[in-house]
């Protein structure tokens, strides 16, 4: 459960991957042009998880991805740019970030994460603020029952009065070329990261 004290707005700014030493990972969507994150202060860091999946019966299989659409109300009514890869906060006692991934894809989805082997596709520079860890799954769920943990935040602005909203409203497969219209803009890359490493 998060307290918000202010807007969780998606900015657009300057990012690029930062695949951690050691680990074989995709190198993906470089910007050369990112600025330092020592430039802004400690980044914070979220882990996330992917699910992916490929249509039946069709010889050029479409690829599709499982998004959530953000909850509260300063997504209300917004659609493009409005969702996101299921993610989560790293906490301080975290030692393993694809453990946090997967508590983070249970908590917003409502459901647990599909066996199989992970792909972890790198670190991503999602806004001057946040870089966040995100690995690829290849599985299926009925995205219908997704059932997120809440937040709480307080609304009308200013008014003195505490909400609770969820994480995540709602949650859909989406074919890659539309999840990009409708995913966060500091998500895109991750998506054309999963592209690329399929292709």
């Amino acid at each position: 459960r998060h307290v918000v004290s202010e807007c969780r707005l998606a900015t657009l700014a300057s990012y690029r991957c930062d695949p951690q030493p050691g680990r074989a990972q995709l190198q993906s969507c470089t910007d050369e042009s990112a600025v330092d994150a020592n430039t802004f202060g400690a980044m914070n860091r979220s882990a996330g998880l992917l699910l992916y999946r490929t249509s039946p019966g069709d010889a050029a299989a479409m690829l599709e991805v499982l998004l959530g659409h953000m909850g509260g109300p300063l997504w209300v009514g917004k659609d493009d740019g409005a969702w996101s890869i299921p993610k989560g906060t790293v906490e301080a006692d975290d030692t393993d970030e694809w453990a946090a991934a997967q508590r983070e894809f249970n908590e917003e989805m409502g459901q647990q994460v599909p066996a199989g082997p992970a792909i972890d596709l790198g670190v991503f520079r999602q806004n001057r603020a946040k870089e966040i860890h995100i690995w690829a799954l290849e599985g299926d769920m009925d995205p219908a029952p997704c059932s997120s943990n809440n937040f709480q935040m307080e609304w009308p602005p200013k008014s003195g009065r505490v909400q609770e909203f969820p994480e995540i409203d709602r949650a859909a497969w989406l074919d890659l070329d539309v999840a990009r219209s409708k995913v966060v803009v500091g998500q895109r890359q991750v998506l054309g990261a999963l592209g690329k490493y399929l292709s």
